[in-house]
């Protein structure tokens, strides 16, 4: 979550953007959730870079032109996940090297922390023109959008979640993570049930308030007054790289077994036959993947195991990078393609099969999972080692 504010007063302009960490949410009344991990580690760095400059008036690349702003203090929701806080310590940095204030909150960090966090934003939320957000799903985020004023409400995100958030909001349905939809709601859903739809309702453009989408990723069923305006991540290409690209293949990995979606057993065949197939030498981890499955995927398949400072975006465009990058269906399909614009590095999707999921799989689970896929742009789909051996 991020708040803007100059000395003497408080900006107009509030940021309000947490990650989405898969850390467990308190005991209720706290009800802090997965995902209120980043300010600024969570989403890809154009879609924070021209949020910024959203947020302030400040013009990106093809803005119209400049307004008044004041400074952004970034505020974030530490989570308690050590791979996620160590990205947004690195983040943090980023952010001040672009000269904004960067205010680290322990949003988790004891039974009273949630109070202490609400109750010192509570104030900067109520007189906010505007309110920048990563993860709508996110109950923290949720929480505090029933305190905010603001006529002016924006979604930060360059992950899968964004293409549910859209297509919930225009049907009117409950915002749920994919991976959860079709179950039954949990005690703590119920409980939880006013305050997600009260947010649902804020996040529901008015004649009093705008709401605006900010994403690489494709949206099918956009609601009527919403705004959805494209990342390219030309900041992303403008501050990092070129990269120098190798010969070989680095491979992706994905939380797809954490979260209870696909087999690990069945994963950790499907990584082995990729990385035979194609040459991979390296396993970008994600953030999320549990360090025992990354032990057994190094010994069973050789792979180099790697675990990012920055999120993978970040790391790509810096390099070295493989001239073929290898991923199951995730985000960095769609967000990998633009950062690396020009490079000459190839992107190549492995499907999910069907009888890789899990009894506990959401039934949306499969569809949610081709579509991120199929809609990915200038990657290349391996069919062929869908179904390993």
């Amino acid at each position: 979550m991020a708040t803007a504010a100059r000395p003497g007063g408080v900006d107009p302009a509030t940021a309000l953007v947490p990650g989405q960490a898969a850390v467990p949410a308190p005991a209720l009344p706290a009800p802090a959730v997965p995902a209120a991990a980043a300010a600024l580690g969570a989403v890809p760095p154009q879609s924070r870079r021209a949020a910024v400059r959203r947020a302030l008036g400040r013009r990106a690349p093809g803005d119209r032109a400049p307004a008044a702003g004041g400074d952004l203090t970034v505020v974030v929701l530490a989570p308690t996940d050590p791979m996620t806080r160590g990205q947004l310590r690195r983040m943090a940095d980023l952010a001040r090297e672009e000269g904004h204030r960067v205010r680290w909150e322990e949003a988790r960090g004891g039974a009273s922390a949630p109070f202490q966090t609400i109750g010192g934003l509570a104030g900067v939320l109520r007189r906010a023109d505007r309110i920048v957000m990563g993860d709508p799903f996110s109950r923290y985020v949720q929480l505090l959008l029933t305190i905010t004023r603001a006529k002016d409400l924006v979604v930060v995100d360059d992950g899968t979640a964004t293409m549910e958030f859209v297509a919930q909001l225009a049907r009117g349905e409950r915002l749920v993570r994919w991976h959860r939809k079709g179950g039954r709601p949990g005690a703590r859903d119920l409980l939880f049930a006013p305050v997600s739809s009260s947010a649902r309702r804020r996040l529901t453009p008015s004649a009093r308030r705008r709401v605006e989408v900010f994403s690489s990723m494709p949206v099918s069923e956009i609601p009527d007054g919403v705004t959805v305006t494209a990342n390219d991540f030309a900041w992303t290409r403008a501050r990092f790289g070129p990269p120098t690209v190798t010969a070989g293949a680095d491979m992706v990995g994905t939380s797809l077994v954490e979260t209870g979606v696909v087999d690990g057993e069945r994963y950790l065949e499907a990584v082995r036959a990729l990385a035979k197939a194609h040459g991979a030498t390296r396993y970008f981890a994600h953030r999320r993947e549990h360090p025992d499955k990354l032990r057994r995927l190094a010994a069973e398949t050789g792979l180099e195991i790697v675990r990012p400072e920055l999120p993978l975006e970040l790391v790509a465009r810096r390099g070295p990078v493989g001239r073929t990058i290898l991923s199951f269906p995730s985000t960095v399909v769609h967000t990998l393609p633009l950062a690396l614009a020009g490079t000459g590095v190839r992107v190549a999707v492995c499907d999910i099969d069907p009888a890789w999921l899990t009894d506990t799989a959401s039934p949306r689970a499969q569809g949610f999972l081709s579509g991120v896929t199929g809609t990915a742009r200038d990657v290349h789909r391996l069919a062929a080692v869908t179904s390993p051996a």
